[in-house]
């Protein structure tokens, strides 16, 4: 009896062993470890590439994607302090370089997800070009008075709006207000404008959908204050490659044509962008493809 007691005992012990291990598959603890958390800003160019990514993940790695939005300082921070896993819109080299020197040496950068980027001052075509073409015309009185003494800008913590306030100094544009609010409301006061064929002067950046809505020019900046062709990194946190190698991976292979990206923020205005991603989805298997298996 005390041996078969004993082994009884044993096989008890195993049983539960193996109970444990597999109910430990299902605790919070390793949950979590398929969930990921995404970093971004309501700007419609990062808005399509972080719900293109959250789908793709979503779909064929069997992730929960959550996307926290914050503004661009504090997505820099919470990488770097490892609260987020990943932001899909560091703007480099100029644009985000405040931030990237606080932080440079904390994150990892897995490149360029798209290309051919930049920023600048736009306006409407119809304002006449003979006396609007550069930055530096805005200093002429009678410029500053049909545009009210405003530049209608964005979120105040973006780089777009730290380059902008860097060049009114620049171009010492005393007589001109760099007016601060989010990308719709930006979008809101140019249409208004337009509507009313008014002169206006908005923050801008390419890719945007607004380009292939409205007939719009970017004001020359020939001090360079703005920068010129920037690249938009995807960066993660220290430790995402130990913890999570293929999306790591996948990250790193997800290189997005502008074009393309354009394409999908026009069409995200007519019907969605959760629309717009799962078209793209759908009609670029190939390319979805290889971001996940990295098999040409």
């Amino acid at each position: 009896m005390k041996i078969f007691g004993k082994a009884l005992r044993i096989l008890l012990s195993a049983a539960m062993t193996v109970g444990l291990g597999t109910v430990a598959i299902a605790t919070p603890a390793r949950a979590a470890e398929k969930s990921i958390n995404i970093g971004w800003t309501a700007w419609s160019d990062a808005e399509a590439v972080t719900k293109l990514a959250k789908a793709v993940i979503e779909e064929r790695f069997g992730y929960k994607v959550e996307l926290t939005m914050a503004d661009i300082g504090i997505q820099y921070q919470g990488i770097a302090s490892g609260k987020l896993d990943a932001m899909l819109m560091s703007w480099q080299p100029l644009t985000h370089k405040p931030y990237l020197d606080k932080v440079g040496k904390d994150i990892v950068d897995l490149g360029p997800l798209y290309t051919r980027a930049r920023l600048g001052w736009v306006v409407p075509d119809y304002i006449p070009v003979d006396q609007v073409k550069t930055i530096e015309d805005l200093k002429k009185p009678e410029v500053q008075k049909q545009l009210g003494g405003k530049i209608q800008g964005i979120d105040p913590g973006s780089g777009l709006m730290q380059a902008s306030e860097k060049a009114l100094k620049t171009y010492d544009l005393k007589g001109m207000q760099l007016v601060s609010a989010s990308d719709a409301a930006m979008l809101a006061a140019l249409e208004r404008a337009m509507k009313r064929n008014e002169w206006i002067v908005v923050t801008s950046w390419s890719p945007h959908w607004m380009f292939a809505n409205w007939k719009l020019r970017y004001l020359e900046d020939p001090k360079g204050a703005l920068g010129g062709l920037e690249s938009v990194n995807t960066i993660v946190r220290k430790g995402f490659y130990q913890d999570h190698p293929e999306i790591f991976e996948f990250l790193n292979r997800m290189v997005l044509p502008i074009g393309d990206l354009e394409t999908m923020m026009q069409e995200a205005r007519q019907t969605s962008y959760e629309q717009a991603v799962n078209n793209y989805i759908k009609n670029n298997k190939a390319r979805i493809d290889y971001w996940v298996t990295g098999k040409l």
